[in-house]
């Protein structure tokens, strides 16, 4: 019956490996790689070679009675089996000799060599099956290739951030494009990049207008419109027309090689799990060797000297190889890196770098998330919200204080510009004076203009109108009279609240928003947004005090997040637990002290990140459970004589793909 079972696998075996190797057609990108390639065609001809010998033994050997090799049958026919065993197990063979000079023996590598070697001698001594042995080398070899295409699909969904590194700058030299590496370009040169193209390096747009492709850097598909004057960040696509762009940062310096450097060192941080269990398996994979041993050793000698019984060596020496090959750790030792490995990677796809399995993991108890305002929650950007109380037409408003403001480089002098959305005339201005703390005064078109705030009109006697609304107020007075007044305030993102409501769903249990705003703006934004406690008019140190009240007040376990953007929040996030920073508009300071960084400055992803990070965490638990309760049942069984190498194989290889199909389902992120 198990021989009728390993036959039908072995069939399935090569149908598997042979549609494998048709759709993967020249291998690459999509397929497999070379060196996968090559284990597959391996395995595709062991499978055959032994199911043709599995039949040549049962058709012939038994029923002929040794005919088809009458005088020396019994080493030809080990000969065949030891020739196919070489082909799939070869490279296994010398990876544990390797060990074994090392000094570094007790690997998985070991334990299948011993077992399959072991149980091989023992066929030989019996003149019985060699089938278990070579089966379990082809089903681990199997295994180990699936968890290489496991690890290869997750890389892939990486390594599609990893398309946005450049292969040259286009630099225009004597009306000709000439292309030259990215390193070769200073600061302030201009570089031309044509649609089709990735743009190599930071800058600013100073000729032409295009559409460009951010989706490697921050997930979203919708393209995004520049022209002049913009500044684009590297790694975006060029989709439409030709930019010219002044560089603004070395490539060293510039965002893509920033990001490449977060992804490939992000492996290097492992998390506390991953730490356990290479701690677990230093230990595990001895005891289980010294235990086989004793269970190979130990009862034949018990039941020759004290019971006096057969020692009935080839029985235990059996039980110790089947107990080895049950042993082996390779479902905890390959599927709880490779959780973390397929979460980061699904958390890149939607534009959340993470720069480690450690950082992953603290992300799933985060349980208080603390907010920066300005950049954060809001765009950090001035815009007109409101005209109220005007004495003529609102756009007229907007005209005179835009020009009275002209002269001005200050950013409510800009939002007014802005709103007015005019190329400013300079000649219709006269007699700018600055009120300093209380706005300008200024003829526009040779009629008086005062634009600033209540002190100014407090000082001109010219009576106002309150503004009960939040933000900065330009009161106007026009040729001497009040006209009317106009709100600016900082813009909250557009998914801001509903992002505070995500972390709320999410299990975050208190949101907090530090700000150096005045405190009737902070609790302005913060009641329009839902935030649980907002502390306002901080400076950069005091932010830094306020966490730590936070970090002492909150429970053992629960891990506290700040999200900012800005260079003074860099000490605020070094200090976090978890440190996420904004990626798009923020400080080269702050994404250098953040643990995580969204590509797009989306609050709403910190949310998924959350969910992302818990998901992975709880695969990784399941992982184990699965590993830990199947190898020690089937370790117990092997141990009574109950399991044979084919239970062995199912609880090695068996539960090494169940974990790694289950650690793949970290790549899939719910959208």
């Amino acid at each position: 019956m198990q021989e009728l079972i390993v036959t039908l696998l072995l069939a399935a075996v090569i149908l598997t490996a042979a549609l494998f190797l048709f759709l993967a057609g020249g291998g690459g990108e999509k397929g497999m790689t070379r060196k996968q390639k090559k284990m597959m065609i391996r395995i595709l001809i062991a499978a055959v070679v032994l199911l043709c010998l599995q039949f040549l033994t049962a058709e012939m050997f038994n029923g002929l009675d040794g005919y088809l090799f009458p005088s020396a049958g019994r080493w030809a026919r080990f000969a065949c089996y030891f020739a196919d065993y070489l082909i799939i197990g070869y490279d296994i063979l010398r990876k544990a000799y390797k060990g074994i000079l090392n000094r570094q023996v007790f690997d998985e590598n070991f334990l299948m060599a011993v077992a399959t070697v072991g149980a091989m001698a023992l066929a030989i001594y019996e003149n019985g099956e060699y089938l278990e042995a070579i089966a379990v080398m082809l089903f681990y070899q199997i295994g180990e290739w699936f968890q290489s295409y496991a690890v290869g699909k997750s890389r892939r969904n990486i390594s599609n951030l990893m398309d946005i590194r450049p292969d040259y700058a286009n630099v225009e030299t004597d009306g000709k494009l000439e292309q030259v590496d990215p390193d070769e370009v200073e600061v302030g040169s201009v570089i031309v990049v044509q649609p089709g193209e990735k743009v190599p390096i930071d800058g600013v747009v100073t000729e032409g207008s295009s559409s460009l492709n951010t989706s490697a850097l921050t997930g979203e598909s919708l393209p995004r419109e520049v022209g002049v004057g913009d500044e684009v960040i590297s790694g975006c696509i060029c989709m439409t027309g030709v930019l010219k762009i002044r560089t603004t940062k070395e490539f060293g310096e510039s965002t893509v090689s920033k990001i490449l450097d977060l992804v490939e060192n992000a492996s290097s941080r492992k998390s506390r799990s991953e730490d356990f269990i290479s701690k677990f398996a230093k230990i595990y994979t001895p005891a289980v060797c010294y235990s086989a041993l004793a269970l190979a050793i130990l009862p034949p000698l018990v039941r020759m000297l004290f019971l006096s019984q057969p020692a009935a060596w080839g029985v235990w020496i059996y039980r110790a190889l089947t107990f080895l090959v049950i042993s082996c750790p390779c479902a905890l030792v390959i599927s709880i890196p490779l959780s973390f490995f397929a979460g980061i990677g699904g958390a890149s796809q939607e534009g959340i770098l993470v720069k480690g399995s450690n950082y992953l993991e603290s992300l799933s108890q985060t349980k208080y998330v603390v907010f920066d305002k300005t950049g954060t929650l809001t765009k950090g950007v001035f815009e007109v919200n409101g005209i109220h109380h005007a004495t003529m037409d609102e756009a007229r408003l907007i005209e005179y204080a835009a020009l009275a403001e002209s002269a001005s480089s200050h950013p409510i002098s800009k939002s007014l510009q802005q709103a007015y959305g005019k190329e400013i005339d300079r000649t219709r201005v006269t007699d700018i004076q600055e009120i300093s703390g209380g706005g300008v005064t200024a003829k526009v078109d040779g009629v008086p203009v005062a634009a600033g705030n209540d002190k100014l009109m407090r000082s001109l006697n010219i009576p106002y109108q309150d503004c009960r609304q939040t933000g900065t107020i330009i009161h106007l007075a026009i040729d001497g009279s009040y006209a009317g007044h106009i709100v600016i305030s900082d813009v909250v993102k557009p998914h801001s609240k509903e992002a505070i409501a995500a972390l709320r769903k999410a299990g975050v249990e208190k949101t907090v928003m530090l700000t150096g705003d005045a405190k009737k703006v902070a609790e302005q934004v913060a009641a329009d947004l839902g935030i649980d406690q907002v502390y306002s008019e901080l400076l950069p140190a005091d932010k830094v005090d306020k966490v730590e009240e936070l970090l002492q007040a909150k429970r053992d376990k629960t891990q506290l997040a700040f999200v900012g953007d800005g260079i003074n929040d860099a000490p605020v996030l070094s200090r976090a637990d978890i440190g996420i920073a904004m990626g798009a508009m923020g400080s080269d300071a702050a994404i250098e002290a953040a643990d995580i960084v969204l590509m797009d400055d989306d609050p709403l992803k910190i949310a998924k990140a959350i969910k992302i990070s818990r998901k992975c965490l709880g695969i990784v638990y399941q992982n184990i459970v699965l590993a830990l309760g199947i190898k020690f049942v089937c370790l117990i069984l092997g141990a009574v004589g109950i399991a044979n190498m084919y239970l062995a194989i199912f609880a090695d290889v068996g539960v090494m793909v169940l974990a790694v199909l289950n650690a793949i389902r970290c790549l899939f992120v719910n959208k």
